[in-house]
């Protein structure tokens, strides 16, 4: 069994969850019409916003099955970064708490995706 199963299960439970409910309460359409599209990206944010919605959904299904992680990991990570940039770093670090919607939780999946990308860490002792 590969040790980043428990991790790829429950970062694909949230990237789902994050993803599929807003496909049946219009969380999607509002986020591209009412967010996307009033900062700038008219005509493309509800396109955007299914576009990173279901990119989430895949990246699930590939972390599940153990294929192409790195590619939907790199992928997911650039769409966490900006959701930190353009939603989040403006509310500040807390999630809840000390704060309200911050950066902490897009923190916390980036390095959770690394660990799961990179399993044995970043380099590799030639002598292994």
């Amino acid at each position: 069994m590969n040790g980043t199963l428990l991790l790829r299960i429950a970062t694909a439970v949230i990237l789902l969850t994050h993803s599929v409910f807003g496909m049946f309460n219009g969380g999607i359409n509002d986020f591209g019409n009412l967010y996307l599209n009033q900062i700038g990206f008219a005509p493309f944010g509800v396109f955007l916003a299914w576009s990173i919605k279901l990119s989430h959904i895949i990246a699930a299904i590939l972390l599940l099955i153990n294929k192409y992680v790195k590619p939907a990991g790199f992928i997911t990570i650039f769409i966490l970064i900006m959701g930190i940039a353009l939603v989040h770093f403006q509310e500040g670090w807390f999630v809840v708490g000390g704060g309200r919607n911050g950066v902490e939780y897009n923190f916390l999946l980036i390095c959770v995706l690394l660990a799961i990308m990179y399993p044995n860490g970043f380099y590799k002792n030639k002598s292994e």
